[in-house]
Parts: C-alpha cells; sequence; structure tokens
C-alpha cells in the first residue's frame, strides 16, 4: 500500500485559513472581550452556589427541627427548594434575555 502525499496546493494546517483574524477589529486593535460578560457568570455561580447549599441545608436544617426525624419529609423539602431555585434562575434567565431583546430595539430605533 502506498501512502497518499500532500499537494502543493494543499494547506499545511487546515485549522488556520487565509481569511483575517477576528480578534482584531476595524481599527486594528486588538479586540479582547469575553464572549460571556462577567455579570452572567457571577449570577450562574450564585445560582450554583445555592442549588447545592440550598437544599442540603434546608434537609438538615428541618430534619431535627421541624420534622423531628422524619427525613422523607425533610427530603421532600430538599426537593421543592432545589425546584425553587431551578424556577427563580429560569426567571432571571429570561427577564435577562427580553432587556438585551429590548436594548437591541432601541439601538435599532436610534439608528434610524
Amino acid at each position: 500500500m502506498t501512502s497518499r502525499r500532500k499537494t502543493s496546493t494543499e494547506k499545511d494546517h487546515p485549522e488556520k485559513d487565509d481569511r483575517n483574524d477576528t480578534t482584531h477589529s476595524a481599527s486594528g486593535k486588538s479586540n479582547i472581550t469575553p464572549a460571556v460578560p462577567a455579570a452572567v457568570i457571577y449570577k450562574l455561580l450564585g445560582f450554583t452556589l445555592a442549588m447545592v447549599v440550598g437544599p442540603i441545608g434546608i434537609y438538615f436544617m428541618t430534619l431535627n427541627t421541624i420534622f423531628r426525624g422524619n427525613s422523607t419529609w425533610a427530603g421532600a423539602t430538599a426537593a421543592i427548594t432545589a425546584n425553587v431555585v431551578l424556577i427563580a434562575y429560569v426567571i432571571v434567565a429570561l427577564k435577562e434575555d427580553e432587556s438585551d431583546k429590548l436594548a437591541a430595539e432601541e439601538k435599532a430605533r436610534k439608528g434610524l
């Protein structure tokens, strides 16, 4: 069997193409803005922490104080807490998406 040889028209680095680098802006300066804003990352970290600490904390807090050792009810309360955190995250995400749409519409209106 023979191996395939590269011809002179093939690129040596297929992941690198001949187009302009997208990290530079029109003025030629480097554009290093993050793909995700910091506020979004902080919200995600906050809700992640709430999803971990909230249900576990509620479970152990209610196990012996409110439900007197009944782990079924304490577990149900922890599950409800996890659902509340999840619903709150969805609401915050939808409001953020809505505000982005409104800002884009207002920017388009000002541009006209």
